[in-house]
């Protein structure tokens, strides 16, 4: 994971931790598992390899203004809550709920 965010945007990473793991059959039949982690910012400065044409740092409340994957607009909300110091067994209680 490391190497990967390495390779695609040219950070380094603090300690990662887990986030939460899905599984689902796309629409095409397709299984999928997903595994989120999160991370701290540690060094580097933002630089998109060939793929990506551009990037935004974005607070949990500015990217309610995206039109992002599914789920994904969740799993931020959970990482905002955890950092604001509520305990990850409430945020992930409170996903399932």
């Amino acid at each position: 994971m490391r190497r990967e965010v390495r390779e695609e945007v040219n950070l380094e990473m603090g300690f990662i931790k887990y986030l939460l793991d899905l599984a689902f059959i796309r629409p095409d039949g397709i299984p999928v598992i997903t595994l989120s982690f999160y991370a701290p910012y540690k060094s580097g400065e933002v630089k998109l390899d060939e793929d990506a044409t551009e990037f935004v740092w974005a607070t949990y409340e500015e990217c309610k203004k995206y039109d992002l994957i599914e789920g994904i607009l969740d799993e931020i909300r959970m990482v905002d809550e955890i950092l604001k110091g509520k305990s990850e067994e409430d945020v992930k209680f409170a996903v399932g709920d």
